[in-house]
């Protein structure tokens, strides 16, 4: 009796465990809207005139952020994906500034 209790209650903790780390289908749908607004105004951020781009350049940095969200569209884990929105965010800033961000992480 007492390791079928602790073997529910392992899986009740267990369960407890996955559902504060991996991303519901209600918190998907919630971020939804902040995820494909970041994506259009990254994508129209990049053709400013504040940037000193080439043509071939805004594309290829256009195919980048396709390709960033195309990936990031399959991450489950609630902390990746608030991580991937806030460097989404601070990349939008730098954009606005005029500044390309850097790809670079410092320790």
């Amino acid at each position: 009796m007492n390791i079928l209790l602790s073997f529910i209650a392992g899986t009740t903790l267990v369960f407890i465990m996955t559902s504060l780390l991996w991303l519901t289908a209600e918190e998907a749908a919630k971020n939804r809207g902040k995820v494909l607004s970041l994506y259009r105004q990254l994508l129209r951020s990049v053709n400013s005139p504040k940037l000193q781009l080439s043509y071939a350049s805004r594309l290829a940095k256009k195919a980048e952020i396709k390709t960033i969200f195309l990936f990031g569209s399959e991450e489950v884990s609630k902390h990746n994906v608030a991580d991937l929105i806030r460097t989404g965010e601070y990349a939008l800033s730098q954009l606005k500034q005029g500044k390309i961000p850097n790809n670079t992480t410092q320790y």
